[in-house]
């Protein structure tokens, strides 16, 4: 396996995906030459750029550099890709970015969270709580921590956080000291098959826990009492069976303030500065591993007051008292209807109105009467064609199929470019978009065109 000492120069293929951009950071901040391909120019590939990292956008074997020792790809390249072939017909060392993380993370004590949904909230939590804090870290994240607008971030410590991803079985090649579980929903059934499967793969990485390590998990996941682990933490929203859980939850205009309870220990008027009710259970997962880690209450309390989120998690891109701008990665039933229902608790007297992009289109057919039952909690629902990401059509399977399956009669599809021009029109209260394709180029449009008809 490689030693990363010995490493000077590395390829990316991929390198604007969110994990492949952190990898890419954490060799350029120690001194690697980096460089890389992606299919489109984004902000991320953008700022990788302006922080020395060339990137070219065409699959095209004279752009690529010859003299690299490693090559890193992501699973979502596709496997006639021209670069990729080359690097392996000519015998270069091509590692999956999974191998990487696992060679990065062997030495180090970890900090793993994993979940079908919230880990990267989670992560980034915990990341952020421990470089406020002063306690130091070296941060690998699935999103942009909107604190820092990075999604990787190094420090002295030895201790990395992680977040681990169940694409592809990537987290089974992780080394935690501290292994967080969220949720084992259905998920990547293209990958997995059936949900059991993709089960059999959690209660696997809750097996890879060091000696004495700690696993945190959400109270009450199935196949729960098949996780492994010496010291096992099971944490809640307000469940007081949980060994650690919130309650005493007071709303204050999209914050919210609350105590965190564990059985020989508690932590009073914590304040939270981001929207949604399982955010309060996300928090309680991370101030649960902070306190394990010997932080003190009051460094615990104002690092979480000073968390200003996740890109796309629950991101208020406008908030004031006639208006409300929600943005948010939800792709999964789940995560949509936590999105949902957690907006129209904090804002009630508003009209909800969601824009929702569906992710692949093996997702789509597999959920579809759970996205129409979760779309179905807003007030009105625009759907958005299927993203593909790296799927080839899949015939009969379409937006109208999560439409056809939904109670509601204030719903339509419309194409991606037609978006801003109804919104325009509608001038919606409650305004959320949603997705994990690219409805993220919509929020600055939709931003502006708000902002001029207020």
């Amino acid at each position: 396996m490689i030693d990363i000492k010995d490493i000077k120069k590395i390829y990316f293929i991929g390198i604007g995906g969110i994990g492949m951009s952190a990898l890419a950071r954490y060799f350029k901040s120690h001194g690697k030459e980096v460089s890389g391909y992606d299919k489109t120019e984004t902000t991320l590939t953008k700022q990788l750029v302006k922080e020395g990292i060339p990137v070219h956008y065409e699959d095209n074997i004279s752009l690529i550099p010859e003299d690299v020792e490693v090559v890193v790809y992501t699973p979502a390249i596709p496997k006639d890709h021209k670069e990729l072939t080359y690097y392996r017909e000519n015998g270069y060392t091509v590692l999956k970015r999974s191998d990487v993380l696992g060679v990065i993370t062997k030495s180090s004590f970890n900090i793993c969270v994993a979940g079908t949904h919230g880990k990267t909230t989670i992560t980034t939590m915990i990341a952020h709580i421990l470089r406020h804090s002063g306690y130091g870290c070296n941060a690998f994240l699935g999103g942009i921590a909107v604190n820092y607008n990075s999604n990787f971030w190094s420090n002295e410590r030895n201790v990395c956080v992680v977040e681990a991803d169940e694409y592809d079985r990537s987290f089974l090649k992780l080394h935690p000291d501290v292994a967080v579980i969220t949720a084992m929903d259905a998920d990547h059934l293209d990958i997995y098959g059936t949900e059991h499967a993709v089960q059999d793969a959690f209660v696997e990485f809750s097996g890879k826990l060091k000696r004495n390590g700690l696993l945190v998990s959400k109270l009450g996941l199935k196949r729960d009492s098949e996780l492994k682990g010496d010291n096992h933490l099971r944490y809640s929203f307000e469940n007081h069976n949980a060994d650690v859980y919130a309650e005493n939850i007071r709303m204050i205009h999209g914050s919210y303030e609350f105590d965190i309870k564990e059985k020989n220990w508690q932590l009073k008027d914590v304040i939270l500065n981001m929207g949604g009710m399982h955010n309060i259970e996300n928090v309680t997962a991370a101030i649960s591993v902070a306190h394990y880690l010997g932080i003190t209450d009051k460094k615990i309390k104002d690092a979480v007051e000073s968390f200003k989120g996740v890109k796309r998690r629950f991101e208020y891109i406008i908030k004031n008292e006639r208006q409300v701008f929600i943005d948010d990665y939800a792709h999964h039933p789940e995560e949509l209807r936590a999105l949902i229902s957690s907006a129209k608790k904090l804002f009630p007297e508003l009209k909800c109105t969601v824009v929702f992009q569906p992710h692949l289109y093996s997702r789509t057919r597999d959920f579809a009467d759970e996205f129409a039952e979760s779309l179905d909690l807003a007030d009105e629902i625009i759907l958005l064609p299927v993203y593909p990401a790296r799927e080839l059509p899949i015939e009969g399977v379409s937006s109208e199929m999560i439409l056809n399956k939904m109670k509601k009669t204030n719903k339509r599809v419309i194409k991606k470019n037609e978006v801003v021009a109804w919104i325009s029109r509608q001038k919606p209260e409650l305004l959320i978009t949603a997705g994990a394709g690219d409805i993220d180029t919509l929020v600055t449009p939709l931003k502006e065109v708000i902002e001029e008809t207020y």
